[in-house]
Order: structure tokens, then C-alpha cells, then sequence
């Protein structure tokens, strides 16, 4: 082979190491996905539990991880988020001093399983409000965020009572399992007369056959 023809495949081999590379740059796992409910109704006086949980591509580092919780009462742009929770590389999780919060919040999570759950303890109407689980997790590039609007009531609605519910479905389902039957025997009853006349119609031929076979006889 000639040295033109090797400088020539050497560097369609160079271009598609390159081409590789940068396929493999774009299609790396470069997302994160934050797990919270997007709705959360607290009794007043309850000790309740947000949870926020995150896949990643990556395992968690904990010298590069970075986390914090954040509430505001109104999910809008005017409104500055306070901080009430961070992970901290040699501490792990703390809860920070509010004014709203004082000690009330715990970390109930575990880092080890992606869970960043925290419980507040002795829920007020006024911690109605929308929360937010911030997650970094490098070398994820995504910054992570979860909202959760929480809502504190007095009283907890009922439990719906699916009672009807489920009377008017075993009515509407007996109803249905007595007309498929009527109709399973009405079509059995047609077949087995249809079935009768057939027969009634084949002895009335085959007498017919007998009469006139008696006649020819007795013309002989």
C-alpha cells in the first residue's frame, strides 16, 4: 500500500475516533429526576412527613453533593426562598435556625437511597406554603428541583364512602350477567325448536316417500 493510501485511512480512523468521542460526550447521562408529590393536605397539630427522593446516572458523592430545602409561601418570582435545610460534607444533613421553622424540622431521609425526606413536627396554618427540594449531584450537570405545596387544615375531609359505588356496580353487573343469560337461553330455545321443525319436516317428507311408494304398488 502506498504511504498516500495510509496517511489516508490513518486519518478517516482519527476522524471516526473523534466522531466516537464526541457521540459519546452528547449521549452521556447528563439528567437527573426529582421525586416529590406535587400535593400534600397536613391536619394542624400533626407531625408530617415531605418526601423527596432523586434518581441519578451517578452514584452520590458526598464530597461533591449539594442539597438543600427551601419554602416560600407563594410559588411566584417575587417571593425570596428561605433556607431551612442543607447537607453539609461533614456534618450531612442540618437543619437551619428560622424563625418560622425554630426546630421543628428533622431529616427522616437516607442519603444512602437517594431519600431526602424531611418531617415537620407540629404543623401551623401558617407553614402552608410550597417547598422545594434542590438537588446537585455532580458530575450530573442538571440542578434538580422538586415543589410541593403543602396545605395545613383543621380537619381532614372524609373518606369517601364507596358503599354505592360498589352497590351500583354489583347491581349494573348482576343486571348484565342476567341479560346475557336470558339471551343465552333464548338462543338455546330457537336452536333446539329449530331443531324440532327440522326433524317434524324430515318424518313428514319421509312420509310422503312412504304414501307414494304405497300407491305405486298397488297401481302394479
Amino acid at each position: 500500500m502506498s504511504s498516500v493510501g495510509r496517511e489516508g485511512r490513518t486519518g478517516v480512523q482519527l476522524l471516526s475516533a473523534l466522531l466516537l468521542m464526541m457521540l459519546m460526550l452528547l449521549s452521556g447521562c447528563s439528567t437527573m429526576d426529582v421525586l416529590v408529590p406535587s400535593y400534600i393536605t397536613a391536619r394542624n397539630g400533626t407531625n408530617v412527613r415531605i418526601p423527596c427522593t432523586f434518581t441519578s446516572c451517578y452514584k452520590m458523592d458526598l464530597n461533591k453533593f449539594h442539597m438543600n430545602w427551601t419554602y416560600k409561601v407563594a410559588d411566584n418570582e417575587s417571593e425570596t426562598e428561605v433556607m431551612f435545610m442543607t447537607y453539609d460534607r461533614k456534618k450531612g444533613m442540618i437543619p437551619l435556625t428560622t424563625d418560622q421553622f425554630d426546630d421543628r424540622v428533622e431529616f427522616t431521609g437516607n442519603l444512602d437511597k437517594n431519600d431526602l425526606s424531611i418531617t415537620l413536627s407540629n404543623i401551623q396554618p401558617e407553614d402552608t406554603g410550597f417547598y422545594f427540594c434542590h438537588v446537585l449531584n455532580p458530575p450530573d450537570r442538571i440542578h434538580g428541583k422538586g415543589t410541593i405545596h403543602v396545605n395545613v387544615v383543621n380537619e381532614l375531609p372524609p373518606p369517601r364512602d364507596s358503599t354505592i359505588a360498589v352497590a351500583i356496580g354489583a347491581s349494573v353487573g348482576g343486571a348484565l350477567a342476567l341479560l346475557i343469560l336470558s339471551m343465552v337461553v333464548i338462543k338455546c330455545l330457537r336452536r333446539h325448536r329449530k331443531q324440532e321443525l327440522t326433524s317434524e319436516e324430515k318424518m313428514e317428507e319421509e312420509g310422503k316417500l312412504e304414501a307414494e311408494a304405497v300407491a305405486e304398488e298397488g297401481t302394479k
